[in-house]
Formats: C-alpha cells, structure tokens, sequence
C-alpha cells in the first residue's frame, strides 16, 4: 500500500518521531512522509508512535491508499528529499 504520513508533535519529542518516521518511509517535507509500506509495517510504526506521542497534544495522521493510479503529486518550489516513487 501507499502511505502518506503526517505528524503534528511536541518540540521535545519531535526529533524521535523524525527518526522513526524516517526508518520506514521517504521523508518529503517538515513533519510529512510517503512511501510503500506494508499493513504490518504501519501498525509497527504506529505501536511505536504512540510510544513517543503525548496523546493529550500531538498528533499522527496516515493516508493510505492501493490504487496509487488514482493519485498525482505536484511540487511547487524545491522538492525536499529525492523520492524515487511517484505518487
């Protein structure tokens, strides 16, 4: 499946969050992450998140999809990191 991931994270703990988010999918910009992954992958990660995350604060929202077919991607301005899978 195809994931697009977003964090909204406490100052303190978002450096752990970036580290862990990185280990699984393509970090593209501040606090944003796509990539293959597979259901089991993404559970794993969540376990993990929510480990990190203050639940009363912060914040992990995954759109996923299978049909990455029926999506586009555009850039405007400087592309962050190189993704070699397009959306």
């Amino acid at each position: 499946m195809y994931a697009i991931l977003v964090y909204d994270i406490g100052e303190k703990r978002v450096g752990k969050m970036l580290k862990l988010c990185r280990q699984y999918l393509n970090w593209i910009q501040n606090s944003v992450f796509e990539g293959d992954i597979t259901e089991v992958k993404l559970e794993e990660l969540k376990v993990k998140a929510k480990k990190i995350m203050d639940s009363e604060v912060d914040s992990l929202i995954v759109f996923k999809t299978d049909a990455t077919q029926w999506m586009s991607k555009e850039i405007v301005g400087k592309e962050r990191a190189d993704t070699d899978v397009f959306l």
